[in-house]
């Protein structure tokens, strides 16, 4: 399996000005990996693009061996006209159950299962929206700010669980967070401002897992080269 993104060009529509130009991109390798970036930088756009959602660009997609690939963002709702323990178990596939039941338990949210997604925090509805990916048959996930109102020390406990058991599978993670993007992820796409060249520049990240202890000096190395390239 692997994702190529060749020398894609994109701009809004009415704009005279390419959003990005000729950017490239691979992945050959499950795992965790960032966008990271400003705002209105394009890393959304692009996130789009590679999952389908935006068609109108120029250059070309090779996402050999990756047949389901997802995008989920922080502020994406649920009907509110059941429970979310009933909208989940209609659904997620019952011989999904075990996997959603730890899922559940390991976000902290057994007890907001009787309530409506109107009733929940921002952080809980961030928490069950990402389950609901999750819980999918997918190859690769974008997950856009998907857990950007979820307090650090559950976001940390989530993402290295993610890891854990789901090791087969392609993320791309989405964040402003230059220490979680250094701390948790492979490879650190940096956006930069459209005047610099080149556009992006690839950054290796620390990779944690879980159990594992970061090294403080490698992690203030790799913050330090985002930000010298930023």
């Amino acid at each position: 399996m692997v994702l190529e993104c060749h020398n894609i060009s994109f701009k809004y529509p009415q704009s005279e000005n390419d959003v990005f130009h000729n950017l490239s991109y691979k992945i050959s390798e499950p795992g965790f990996n960032a966008l990271f970036g400003p705002s209105g930088i394009g890393k959304t756009s692009f996130a789009k693009i590679i999952t389908g959602m935006i068609r109108d660009y120029k250059g070309t997609i090779n996402d050999e061996g990756l047949s389901t690939l997802l995008y989920t963002y922080n502020l994406e709702r649920l009907p509110d006209w059941s429970s979310i323990g009933t909208h989940l178990k209609k659904i997620i596939p019952s011989d999904k159950n075990n996997q959603k039941e730890k899922l559940i338990d390991l976000f902290g949210i057994n007890e907001i299962m009787g309530q409506r997604f109107s009733q929940l925090s921002l952080g809980q509805k961030n928490r069950i929206n990402l389950i609901r990916y999750l819980l999918q048959d997918f190859d690769l996930l974008i997950m856009d700010e998907s857990l950007a109102n979820v307090d650090e020390i559950t976001r940390e406990k989530i993402i290295l669980n993610i890891k854990k058991m789901f090791p087969e599978k392609f993320f791309l993670y989405i964040s402003h967070n230059i220490i979680e993007v250094s701390k948790f992820c492979k490879e650190i796409l940096v956006f930069r401002s459209t005047h610099k060249k080149p556009q992006t520049v690839s950054v290796n990240g620390q990779n944690l897992q879980l159990d594992e202890k970061i090294e403080k000096e490698l992690l203030e190395k790799t913050m330090l080269e985002i930000m010298n390239v930023s």
